[in-house]
């Protein structure tokens, strides 16, 4: 076991990690688990969690809304990029069938964007092919460059 004195010096180190920028639990995990031991980790992020520091849903929800700000992305490589940070499948699927529409229309004026920009340098097929490598839906790709 451990002690309070040691629970509080540990859940200051991680609460500075999750504080300087928003993490999930899988990253608060990972960064910790070499240097606090597994039960006092656990018990560290369960506090956390209680308190609502740490909560994966609200992780996905910013991180999908600073793509939509900042990125031009398809759904399926907002998918990779949340895995990629360990989150539940379940968790990001539900995210994802939840905001089906607003993600809809945001991967069409992300295409949008990214056909405009490679227009001057490719042909249209090629737009196309690019779009779909990124993993672009099809019908999103053709609402996308149907003015072009």
């Amino acid at each position: 076991m451990y002690t309070v004195e040691e629970f509080d010096k540990e859940k200051t180190k991680v609460l500075k990690y999750v504080l300087y920028k928003k993490r999930s639990e899988n990253e608060v995990r990972k960064k910790f688990e070499n240097e606090i031991q597994e039960n006092l980790l656990e018990d560290i992020i369960e506090y956390l969690r209680q308190a609502n520091y740490i909560n994966d849903k609200e992780y996905i929800r910013k991180t999908v809304n600073n793509f939509i700000a900042l990125k031009n992305l398809s759904i399926r490589e907002i998918e990779y990029k949340l895995y990629s940070k360990g989150i539940k499948k379940e968790d990001i699927e539900d995210y994802i069938y939840q905001n089906k529409e607003e993600l809809n229309e945001y991967e069409i004026k992300s295409a949008r964007n990214i056909a405009n920009k490679k227009s001057t340098s490719l042909e249209l097929e090629e737009i196309k092919q690019y779009l779909l490598k990124k993993g672009y839906r099809k019908e999103n790709i053709n609402l996308a460059i149907e003015d072009i």
